[in-house]
């Protein structure tokens, strides 16, 4: 029974495989944005060691994107990895995230949905900077030039560092 259950697995994996392959295709993104300052997410009670809030001086930031990976059902969703420079009024810092994005139709100007999930790190005022989750929703308008190349401008909410910020993006696909 184990072998048969097995086979059957492996047979489904195999088929689902061979046909998800003949949909999906490699996609990149390229992108900038600017990201303004909303408001903090906690409020400490300082201690004797406490050097303040990670963005410390409320700083609004810029980043530079670069996301690649996979587009599925006919380029509608795409998922990938992407790995960003931050820089919060002169504040350095990196962002790896996985990203998953979906447009709804097929035409030249769409509406497009974004998640981001993952990680970021800035060397702020602490030893060794501060890392905290990175969470990113987004709306925005994709413009197709070719099938395979679009701009397209989003916004949305980003929470990291303890800070809740409004993102506006502007980016490149191919």
């Amino acid at each position: 029974m184990k072998m048969k259950t097995f086979l059957t697995t492996f047979v489904l994996l195999l088929w689902l495989t061979m046909t998800t392959k003949a949909q999906t295709s490699y996609s990149g993104r390229i992108e900038t944005g600017y990201m303004n300052y909303l408001s903090r997410t906690i409020t400490v009670d300082p201690g004797p060691n406490w050097k303040g809030y990670n963005l410390d001086n409320r700083q609004n930031g810029f980043n530079f994107t670069s996301i690649n990976g996979v587009t599925f059902q006919d380029r509608k969703i795409f998922t990938g990895i992407g790995l960003g420079y931050l820089n919060f009024d002169g504040i350095a810092g990196v962002a790896i995230f996985g990203d998953l994005e979906y447009l709804p139709f097929k035409k030249r100007l769409t509406p497009m949905l974004n998640l981001r999930l993952g990680y970021n790190h800035i060397w702020n005022q602490y030893e060794g900077g501060t890392g905290t989750m990175l969470t990113e929703f987004g709306l925005g308008i994709n413009y197709k030039i070719k099938e395979n190349f679009g701009l397209y401008i989003k916004s949305g909410i980003m929470i990291t560092q303890h800070s809740f910020l409004l993102p506006l993006t502007l980016g490149f696909r191919y």
